[in-house]
């Protein structure tokens, strides 16, 4: 079995915790291991965390899709990835491999990207072709608490 979900946020730092706790449940009902589960869901509050503050487009008016991001969530045998896509200015060069910098020692911000490579297998950083915006998508090899898991059986 495979567990998918998809939501249409607001740019508004509300909708962080809303996505956070849906991915905790999916993952607590699939059988994940808490470990995993919980880091995966602070990579995935990273990532709509810069989706809120960093997303907005130039169409940001009411209505416009500056105002919301897209996150989905594919739980699919051993694996979970997750993909955060805004409509943002994007990555800047992300046409060609790109990667976050690192932060200064004393810098107050700049440090959720690479603590999202941190806590996943594999990271991609992108910008959504044609519409304009980031994306965001991380896979994690999931593991199981004692007994048999919902996505195994």
């Amino acid at each position: 079995m495979s567990i998918w979900w998809s939501l249409h946020l607001r740019r508004e730092a509300a909708s962080v915790p809303l996505a956070r706790r849906l991915l905790l449940g999916t993952m607590e009902t699939a059988g994940v291991d808490p470990d995993v589960s919980y880091e995966l869901s602070v990579a995935l509050t990273e990532a709509c965390a810069n989706a809120v503050e960093h997303g907005g487009g130039v169409d940001g008016g009411a209505g416009g899709t500056g105002r919301a991001y897209r996150v989905t969530a594919y739980l699919d045998g051993e694996t979970c990835r997750i993909e955060v896509a805004d409509s943002g200015p994007g990555f800047p060069g992300a046409e060609a491999a790109w990667a976050p910098r690192a932060p200064s020692d004393d810098a107050e911000h700049g440090r959720g990207l690479r603590l999202i490579e941190e806590l996943a297998d594999h990271v991609q950083f992108g910008n959504r072709s044609g519409r304009g915006g980031a994306v965001v998508s991380f896979d994690k090899i999931l593991k199981w608490k004692d007994g048999p898991s919902l996505l195994m059986a």
